[in-house]
Order: C-alpha cells, then sequence, then structure tokens
C-alpha cells in the first residue's frame, strides 16, 4: 500500500483515512507493507512501515526538507520553494516521480498480491510497482484536482490522476459524490470505479491534560456563551468564508456566541482579515492546527460543529465530531452527507441557510438533544470495519476473478 502520509505525521484527513483503513484491515487479517516516500520516526502495530528513500540502489539520497504535504498544489509548492531555493531541492512534481522510480525497485524486493495506492501523489508508485509486478494495481481517490482548486485544475496533476485511474485495475472514490467527478471529469468507466465510504474508530481519543483550547471554551460556555466549531484546512475547498458570513447573520441577533476556527492553510490571513473586515474578529477564536486529543478536546468543548466544504470528496472531521457528542451541520457538497442522517444539510453557498441552521441547533435544545442521541446509534454502521471488508471484496475480486 502506498500512502504519502500517516499519523502522527500527516497534515489532514488523508493521512487519518489511511490509519484508519489500515487499522481495519489489520483487523481483518490482512498483512500489510505500508510504504511512504521518506524515513520518518514512525511505527504501527497494523502495518509494515517501508520508506521509499532507501530504495534506490547505487544511489545516495540526501534527506532535504521536503514539503511533502498532500494538499499544496505544485504553484502553491514552487512558491513556497522560491523563498528558499537552498532548502527546497526538489518540485512537487518532481518527488512524486522520485517516489515512482524507488517504488519500483522496493516492488523488485518485496512479496505481495495486491497494489493499493491513495490519492495521484502515490499513484506513480502504484503503476510503477504494478509495472514491475504484474500485480493488480487499485488507484483510491481522496480527493480530486477539482476539489482542491475549486475547478481551475492544473493541467500536470490532472493527467497524471487520469492516468492513474485509467491504468488501474480498480478504482475506489470516498463517496458517490467523488465517484461523478472521476466519471464526468476524467471520463473513467463508471463501472471500474466503486464507493467506499470512509469510516471512523467509534472509540474517542483519550482525554489529555494539555486541552489548553478547550478548557478555554468550557470557561466561556460556563458563562453562558454558545460555542460553533469549524475544523478544517483553511483553503477554498473548505469554505471557511463562508463560515465566517454565516457567523456574522448569527451575531447580529445572538451576540453570545462564539465562533472557533481549528486548522491552518494558504487562506489563513485572509480569513482572519475578513474576520476583522466583518466586523466579528472579537467573537472568532482561531485555535490553529491541533489533532489527537487537543483537537477531540475542542470537538467536546463545543455546541456545535460546522461543515461548509465547497466541494469535500468526503469529510472526516463531521464523524470526529458525532464520536465526542456534538451536533453537526453538514454541507451537501460533501460524501459524508450521503452517509450520516442525523444532521442538518445545507448548500455551502446559502449563508441564510446556515445561520438559521446555526440558530436552530443552538437555541432550540430538543433538536440538538435529538441529533447527538441518534448520532450516537449511527456511529456503530460507520465503523473503518466496514470499509476494510469492502477493500478486501475487491481484492479477492481481482485475485480470484473467476472465483
Amino acid at each position: 500500500m502506498f500512502g504519502w502520509e500517516f499519523p502522527p505525521f500527516n497534515s489532514g484527513g488523508l493521512g487519518t483515512a489511511c490509519l484508519g483503513l489500515v487499522q481495519g484491515l489489520s483487523d481483518e487479517d490482512v498483512e500489510i507493507t505500508f510504504v511512504l516516500p521518506k524515513k520518518l520516526d514512525i511505527e504501527s502495530p497494523f502495518a509494515h512501515l517501508e520508506f521509499a528513500d532507501a530504495y534506490l540502489p547505487g544511489v545516495t539520497v540526501t534527506a532535504i526538507n521536503s514539503l511533502l504535504k498532500p494538499y499544496v498544489g505544485s504553484s502553491a509548492y514552487k512558491k513556497m520553494r522560491d523563498g528558499e531555493p537552498e532548502i527546497y531541492g526538489l518540485t512537487l512534481l518532481e518527488e512524486v516521480k522520485l517516489y515512482a522510480l524507488r517504488a519500483a525497485e522496493l516492488a523488485r524486493n518485496e512479496a505481495f498480491d495486491v497494489i493499493h495506492a491513495h490519492d495521484w501523489l502515490s499513484f506513480g508508485a502504484g503503476l510503477a510497482a504494478k509495472h514491475m509486478s504484474g500485480k493488480p494495481f487499485i488507484a483510491h481517490v481522496h480527493a480530486t484536482e477539482f476539489d482542491r482548486t475549486g475547478g481551475g485544475a492544473n493541467k500536470e496533476i490532472y493527467e497524471m490522476e487520469k492516468y492513474g485511474m485509467q491504468e488501474a485495475d480498480v478504482v475506489v472514490t470516498v463517496s458517490d459524490f467523488t465517484k461523478r467527478i472521476v466519471v464526468d471529469r476524467y471520463g473513467i468507466f463508471p463501472r471500474k470505479v466503486h464507493v467506499i465510504h470512509n469510516g471512523i474508530d467509534i472509540v474517542p481519543v483519550g482525554r489529555s491534560e494539555g486541552e489548553q483550547e478547550a478548557l478555554r471554551l468550557k470557561a466561556l460556555k460556563a458563562s453562558g456563551k454558545k460555542i460553533v466549531l469549524f475544523v478544517g484546512r483553511l483553503t477554498l475547498q473548505k469554505g471557511p468564508d463562508y463560515f465566517l458570513r454565516a457567523a456574522r447573520r448569527v451575531l447580529e441577533v445572538y451576540p453570545d456566541v462564539y465562533f472557533v476556527i481549528a486548522g491552518s492553510g494558504d487562506m489563513e490571513w485572509q480569513i482572519m482579515r475578513e474576520a476583522a473586515w466583518l466586523g466579528i474578529s472579537d467573537k472568532v477564536i482561531f485555535a490553529g492546527f491541533l489533532r489527537g486529543p487537543e483537537l477531540e478536546g475542542l470537538y467536546r468543548a463545543a455546541d456545535l460543529y460546522v461543515m461548509t466544504s465547497v466541494s469535500e470528496p468526503f469529510g472526516l472531521t463531521a464523524l470526529e465530531a458525532m464520536r465526542n457528542g456534538t451536533p453537526v451541520i453538514l454541507s451537501k457538497q460533501s460524501g459524508v452527507s450521503e452517509v450520516v442522517h442525523n444532521a442538518l444539510k445545507v448548500d455551502f453557498w446559502d449563508i441564510d441557510a446556515i445561520a438559521d441552521a446555526i440558530v436552530g441547533m443552538l437555541f432550540h435544545k430538543p433538536l440538538a438533544a435529538e441529533m447527538r442521541e441518534n448520532a450516537s446509534k449511527e456511529l456503530p454502521s460507520l465503523s473503518w470495519k466496514h470499509a476494510a471488508r469492502a477493500c478486501i471484496t475487491i481484492y479477492k475480486q481481482l485475485l480470484y476473478p473467476l472465483g
């Protein structure tokens, strides 16, 4: 299995999804070798980890301070490199191609039955392993270039995504929402595309003494304030600007509400400036990028979680909020809205509808209580076990097509 990140070295949901699926497969007695592009100080009880930078015989690979982030497009990557040319020795696309070269050599030395690669950054590695071994290849699509850019796809990344899906024996998408993009925008035959929704570990992450931001929010709640939470990368795809505009509408009527934004990204300064321009900066808390117990504490401290994604292939954060007993409002333009029934669902662009949903959930306690209770009953059917078993069915179909 090829991936680009793995917790705790992850910058978003891709790594979290890889970990969840690997754990689910391991629980079903599937032996996994998970390959990452660079050596990291990391171990997993669920998979044997390999690092592709060890597989270029005769070549000395010097570790560089590479960005290696799955959500950075090639243009943004280049801009970041241009400021520090002596540090960043390779472009993102060069990193991806180098990963593929190393993957081919790794495939020569490893014993395996099926190749499973996550997103375009790993498709080249998966294809190299396929060409070397002749083994079946699954391209697992967690997001497309159209999601990341809002429609203005980078041509080279688009072509790499398309080629990977065309050459794959099976394409897996994390939602019907993403399948439609793969079929309509990439021309992939519908019967080749299988939808396997992401899951969630229904056991909450443990508490931590270091939940400083959560403690701050709990103090606000104790004084009678309401807390509305946004968690995600601060990018065009996630719609943090729509979250802020809805916040202003709510605050015009109910000033005792605080809006918390947990995440970082290329829109961070823009969102901070917009909060000031909207005149609500005193009601907006920027918590930064959080993970693990600290993030879980934030979910538990919030009265409500809101997803305003413009184009969301899935949206694991919604399940994380539900796991912590927090009611959710979901963008209809999200994959998670296909499987979660106990949530209010709105169009990301409908600021009035988002604001109305926030007010309804915050100030109508029976509604919030019903959502919270029913969501807890819904979670067991959304576990990684179900996703893993669906993957195993595909593996068996590829290995034993006549069986």
